[in-house]
């Protein structure tokens, strides 16, 4: 199942880098894991963005990191607002540095590295505001 991919230590050092990339930015980034993706990954990872209401955050900024563990798919899609500013082949790029993780077996550390290269991202165009809110939970959620 899922939820039982990765153990207790890796979950907190997913969620912390969550944190750590939202720390200086307004931007939301959000973990879904789940077994099997019927259909195009990309289609499948704009359902889930709606599912947890990643469409709502007031500046259009968040991120999601969708994964399909059986059959090994997985996808980064940014909304509206954070696609207006970074370039065209960002999300690539983010998506290559995390395959050289995921090619090592290293789940974890290749979602980390990502979470972290879209949270400097994040900080560039949306820096933390002092009233920031944070709009989404952090905690990977995890699908069938």
């Amino acid at each position: 199942m899922a939820q039982d991919y990765f153990t207790s230590d890796q979950k907190k050092y997913i969620e912390n880098a969550i944190k750590e990339a939202e720390l200086n930015s307004s931007g939301e980034i959000r973990v879904h894991v789940e077994n099997k993706c019927k259909g195009d990954v990309l289609d499948r990872a704009a359902d889930v963005f709606a599912m947890l209401k990643m469409h709502k955050t007031e500046l259009r900024n968040g991120v999601l990191f969708y994964l399909a563990l059986n059959d090994k798919k997985f996808a980064v899609l940014g909304d509206a607002g954070i696609n207006a500013v970074v370039p065209d082949d960002f999300w690539e790029d983010v998506k290559g540095v995390m395959v050289e993780q995921f090619a090592k077996n290293n789940l974890a550390k290749g979602l980390a590295k990502g979470i972290e290269l879209a949270g400097q991202k994040l900080k560039e165009h949306f820096p933390y505001q002092k009233d920031d809110v944070n709009e989404l939970p952090d905690e990977i959620s995890f699908g069938k």
